[in-house]
């Protein structure tokens, strides 16, 4: 039976093509309980979906609240977090650094986690992720980011300095490993994984035929490039390459300092890390607290894009036209 399958939600008899319905109580329910645990809902939000009383605006607030407070809210977490921030590519990730361990690992994913689900449990603003003035530690990770004064195992909140590099996702070893590839950092996945998922912009497509080896056999005769920057700069003196580059490549200088597992240097193969670059926009900046404020200077742009993907996974499709109304009456809505 597909209803025992599928989420299963009728058409009214006689709609007209195009034309906008409400859905019913229990359908509302469904998605609801989907959205926010990943599962069927609960006996409670089933009883007030059969009297019809999820139409109550006041009723509905309460349940969302209740709901995000019951402990398997925790699979917003797991399932949007872990897409929309890419927390499941650490799954993957294999990087050649003999510091890299499973214990490692699975403190990345806590670290952003733990962090994300603060925003939904204290409410706070969805910028909190990109400015927080603190994180989450345990020791091995506070040794790996060079931060004092942590013992233990579990994580605890660690409050932050107004100039630490760590303050927000763009400081996570979880960011930071899962856009490198495995025997170097890549500021072209870095700055592609910003302008994508965190400005929601489109990402080119490198054209067929593109030379992307960034090794040093790659450099030519007479050339000196230690740095991978030096190598990258080489790679964009091609026309083809530099219109894209040009859009991803500062974003990702400007984490350079971050090596391929999120550790602070200060060098690349012995020479010193030049991090100073201009964004698309005329922008200048050199370290990951610039990128950051320019960022957050773009707070409507990541509030439609967050909202957008947030809005996605909630109805499992993706956004027409016709939904940006509803994308902006929710951003509107949520702005204090």
């Amino acid at each position: 039976d597909p209803r025992f399958l599928y989420q299963a939600e009728e058409q009214p008899e006689g709609l007209l093509p195009g034309e906008i319905y409400s859905i019913s109580n229990l359908e509302l329910a469904s998605r609801l309980s989907f959205f926010l645990w990943s599962s069927i809902p609960d006996g409670e939000l089933l009883e007030l979906a059969t009297l019809n009383q999820l139409n109550d605006p006041q009723v509905l607030e309460q349940q969302v609240r209740r709901m995000l407070a019951d402990y398997r809210a925790q699979a917003l977490v797991d399932n949007f977090a872990g897409q929309w921030l890419q927390l499941r590519e650490l799954d993957a990730a294999l990087p050649q650094d003999p510091a890299f361990n499973a214990s490692l690992r699975e403190a990345f994913r806590n670290e952003t986690e733990l962090l994300f689900t603060d925003v939904i449990r204290e409410d706070r603003s969805i910028l909190h992720l990109l400015s927080s003035e603190y994180t989450w530690l345990n020791e091995e990770l506070a040794r790996h980011y060079a931060i004092d004064d942590v013992r233990g195992d579990y994580m605890r909140r660690v409050e932050l300095t107004e100039d630490s590099p760590r303050r927000g996702i763009l400081g996570h070893g979880s960011i930071l490993t899962a856009t490198s590839v495995a025997n170097r950092t890549s500021p072209v996945i870095r700055g592609a994984w910003i302008v994508e998922n965190i400005l929601g912009a489109p990402v080119p497509v490198p054209p067929p035929g593109v030379e992307t080896d960034l090794s040093q056999d790659s450099v030519p005769e007479g050339r000196v490039a230690n740095t991978l920057r030096q190598r990258m700069e080489i790679h964009r003196t091609d026309p083809v390459c530099a219109s894209c580059h040009q859009l991803m490549d500062p974003i990702g200088f400007a984490l350079e300092n971050f090596d391929l597992i999120g550790r602070w240097r200060e060098t690349d193969n012995g020479d010193p890390i030049d991090s100073n670059t201009i964004l698309v926009d005329g922008t200048s900046i050199s370290s990951p607290l610039d990128i950051r404020r320019a960022l957050l200077d773009r707070s409507d742009t990541i509030s439609v894009s967050i909202t957008e993907r947030l809005l996605t996974y909630a109805l499992g499709r993706s956004l027409e036209d016709y939904d940006m109304p509803a994308v902006r009456k929710i951003i509107n809505d949520s702005k204090e």
